[in-house]
């Protein structure tokens, strides 16, 4: 149960303005195609699939993790493999409501934020004709919406995230990492699909890596990081910082991307930073 003090807006997740985000996702997303056939609607296809096309000779600006030992012995140059663009149009939201995740210095918590980013991205993606699955983690457990399409899949998205906030907001539970998450995406999301994951920064834990490292192998993962104003811009003086009996002063640095987006370029997984004042 949400105490009454949580249950304003920007603090507590309803699944209304989940539903509300359609009308304005519909306006900004592609128009829906005719057939779910290749070829209905000229768009870029979500990413590589394991069907092989070509051995060609590296080029600059070509992925280094598609280097061709074989070819690549046998010529003396270096070589990599190119395969053909997969067509399954399939999205996977994964929304982080664990603690680190409930906090905010604006008008709502960066729990509340993540979600409407997701929200929105999950509209998009109902307009298009897509197939999509949804993931809620928070210290209560994962909960998850099985894979199906149409505008009455993002109703069920819509409620069970709500709902997966209402259960972080009551708080205990033991707090878990991304891992459970991450292995049950690879069920959910079939190669070729697109995977992603609202978090914070300090969202991925190192022993997320392996899972996330496998998850990205055969799909587009990309992490949608919602930023708080106090981690964009700072304020200029510095701060009291209290831990028992200890007092200190500390100067906040707006959050550095570069570390994190480097950290995920190795494990083939792609940054999207959204700004605390972005919609």
């Amino acid at each position: 149960m949400v105490s009454p003090a949580l249950a304003a807006p920007g603090l507590r997740l309803e699944a209304r303005e989940l539903l509300a985000l359609r009308e304005g996702a519909l306006r900004t997303g592609r128009a829906q195609p005719a057939s779910r056939r290749p070829g209905a609607v000229p768009a870029r296809a979500p990413g590589a699939g394991m069907d092989l096309r070509e051995i060609r000779a590296f080029a600059e600006g070509d992925d280094a993790r598609r280097l061709d030992p074989s070819a690549t012995a046998r010529t003396g140059i270096p070589h990599i493999r190119s395969f053909h663009e997969d067509r399954d149009d399939t999205l996977l939201l994964i929304v982080d409501f664990r603690p680190l995740m409930l906090w905010g210095t604006g008008a709502s918590l960066r729990s509340v934020r993540a979600a409407r980013l997701a929200a929105r991205r999950g509209w998009q993606a109902v307009a298009r004709g897509a197939s999509l699955a949804a993931i809620g983690v928070s210290a209560e457990g994962v909960a998850a919406v099985p894979l199906a399409g149409g505008a009455p899949q993002m109703v069920r998205v819509c409620h069970m995230l709500a709902s997966c906030h209402d259960r972080a907001l009551a708080g205990g539970g033991v707090v878990p990492s991304l891992e459970e998450a991450l292995i049950r995406a690879m069920r959910l999301c079939p190669p070729g699909g697109e995977v992603l994951v609202a978090t914070g920064p300090d969202g991925l834990a190192p022993e997320d890596e392996p899972a996330l490292v496998r998850l990205a192998r055969r799909r587009l993962v990309r992490v949608l990081l919602p930023l708080d104003r106090i981690e964009t811009a700072p304020p200029a003086v510095a701060l009291p910082l209290r831990a028992g009996g200890l007092a200190r002063r500390a100067r906040l640095r707006p959050f550095d991307r570069a570390v994190l987006a480097q950290r995920l370029y190795a494990l083939n997984v792609g940054l999207e930073v959204v700004a605390h004042d972005a919609g």
